[in-house]
């Protein structure tokens, strides 16, 4: 028998959410978690410029209500590109003006305020905020 946690319901619903949305298991979404809050914040950045896109690239996703929506943050002029649904193609000044759109797509009727360094997450498998490249150019 695996040792087991135990969670309120709201917090479970959610790690069951993120566990569909990632297709991987709740375990894995709690281990990424953990591994995740471990890092002590002095570390280095996730990723390098070198591991980054030509260009200085790097793809992204935020999941809001049930839905993925992709990108791809520059670097050079911190503008990010939405690759996936219903906003694919369109292109905004910032990461915060990104994820306002993306909340106002999918959940008109509230504010649409959000910090888009935090919205966003890396996607390259290792859980992390767009907020950890921010400085490492």
């Amino acid at each position: 028998m695996s040792p087991a946690i135990e969670v309120d319901e709201q917090t479970y619903r959610a790690i069951e959410f993120a566990a569909r949305m990632g297709n991987t298991t709740a375990g894995e979404v709690v281990a990424r978690l953990v591994k995740t809050a471990s890092v002590p914040s002095s570390a280095p950045a996730v990723t390098s410029k070198e591991d980054a896109e030509p260009g200085g690239k790097v793809d992204v996703y935020a999941d809001y209500e049930g839905h993925r929506t992709r990108g791809s943050y520059d670097r050079d002029t911190k503008r990010i590109d939405i690759t996936s649904g219903p906003l694919a193609g369109q292109s905004f000044k910032t990461p915060t003006g990104a994820a306002r759109a993306v909340v106002a797509h999918y959940k008109p009727n509230v504010n649409p305020n959000r910090n888009g360094w935090s919205f966003w997450m890396l996607d390259d498998g290792s859980g992390g905020l767009l907020q950890s490249v921010r400085y490492s150019t």
